[in-house]
């Protein structure tokens, strides 16, 4: 699979995060390129661990709900009248 990529605008916005984390967690001032490097980093290491863990979620929810439209769909039968 490919590594993310994200649109140049959110790109930014996810750039200037890293250094706005680095200047008031750390006191630290980082440029674009570094805080671009901490960006990719992030992405690289953490981002298969979250999408994984997105992907568990997702099948937790699908499963919840195919259980609910099964007990939907057995909620719709009709009872069947025997005759002689």
């Amino acid at each position: 699979m490919k590594p993310s990529k994200f649109p140049k605008e959110q790109r930014e916005q996810l750039v200037e995060l890293v250094q706005e984390y680095f200047e008031t967690e750390r006191g630290e001032t980082l440029g674009h390129l570094a805080a671009e490097g901490v960006l990719d980093f992030f992405i690289e290491t953490l981002g298969p661990y979250l999408y994984n863990q997105a992907l568990s979620d997702c099948r937790t929810v699908v499963n919840q709900r195919m259980i609910s439209l099964e007990e939907d769909i057995y909620a719709l039968e009709q009872k069947v009248k025997r005759t002689r």
